[in-house]
């Protein structure tokens, strides 16, 4: 439809893309943040992934949660949004990503985690303080921005700059 609220279909097509990934801040009884240990990265970060084609952030965090850990959660209140510029070493095709991070409420003792085994081969329960050493240092960020923004009611932004 063209002269109307819909632009060309061309010129949708041309626009840039994004990934949206969203995932979610799961404490225990005793406040520690949930991680887990990406096989395919072999690194640690929160639960979560890539949201599916249509997909809004909130659907793909409970999704994501669930097929990773086995938790049936709902995406509670949004924490944090965090922007990463396109990696460099992905190529000349490669995405910005916007990150959102819910809060996935508490899992209470004796619950049990079934890890998504092509994935993840490890989960932990970390003290806040302990974040930075155990997570990337843009999953330190993230998480402990949520958990500034969990404390505070709020929600925080999180540029990154490219570059």
């Amino acid at each position: 439809m063209t002269g109307g609220f819909l632009a060309p279909p061309e010129w949708h097509a041309g626009l840039a893309g994004v990934v949206a990934v969203a995932g979610a801040l799961l404490r225990d009884e005793a406040g520690c943040v949930l991680v887990v240990r990406q096989t395919y990265r072999d690194a640690w970060a929160l639960p979560g992934g890539i949201c599916e084609f249509g997909e809004p952030p909130h659907a793909g965090c409970t999704r994501e949660v669930l097929e990773e850990t086995g938790l049936a959660i709902e995406a509670g209140r949004l924490l944090t949004v965090d922007w990463q510029p396109a990696a460099a070493e992905y190529g000349p095709g490669a995405r910005p990503s916007v990150y959102f991070l819910f809060d996935g409420g508490t899992v209470a003792a004796g619950t049990p985690i079934r890890l998504q085994a092509d994935e993840l081969d490890a989960y932990d329960f970390v003290q806040p303080a302990g974040l930075g050493a155990r997570l990337p240092p843009p999953g330190a960020r993230r998480a402990l921005a949520a958990l500034a923004a969990q404390a505070a009611g709020g929600t925080a932004y999180l540029p990154q700059q490219a570059g």
